[in-house]
């Protein structure tokens, strides 16, 4: 008996479609990238892109509980002094509701060279309409 090893060129990509509407972050953001890593396949393996991809709709509308709004912060630094730059999960979403739901699922990927090859087939759009109509998606129930 031989070992199977799967390659990218075996692996079978699929276009998935979640509707964000009224969806916790936590809980959307781990599901999302489950199937990002591919991990919901018989062939995962760890240090491969065996990952489909994945479109959100209606970013704008994704639910976050307690106070979150305004007592979660994001911080970016630039290491210049005084250069540290804080902004709230509220001001986030209104800015682009799309980065709320990246950063989440980035910081659930591993920190890796993989992991920024996977964070590019996540796409997110805010309200219905998208152009990835031609890739036949299939709607992801959460």
């Amino acid at each position: 008996m031989k070992t199977f090893i799967p390659d990218t060129e075996t692996v079978d990509k699929k276009w998935w479609l979640i509707d964000a509407a009224n969806q916790p972050l936590g809980r959307i953001a781990t599901r999302i990238a489950t199937l990002l890593r591919g991990k919901h396949k018989p062939e995962y393996t760890h240090y491969l892109d065996a990952g489909d991809h994945v479109v959100v709709i209606n970013a704008e509308k994704v639910k976050l509980t307690g106070q979150k709004w305004t007592d979660k912060v994001y911080f970016r630094h630039s290491r210049f002094f005084g250069s540290l730059k804080a902004t709230s999960a509220e001001e986030l979403r209104d800015k682009d509701p799309g980065e709320l739901l990246q950063k989440a699922v980035k910081g659930m990927l591993p920190t890796n060279k993989l992991s920024r090859k996977l964070i590019r087939k996540l796409k997110t759009y805010k309200g219905t309409e998208h152009p990835h109509q031609a890739q036949k998606l299939e709607k992801y129930t959460i």
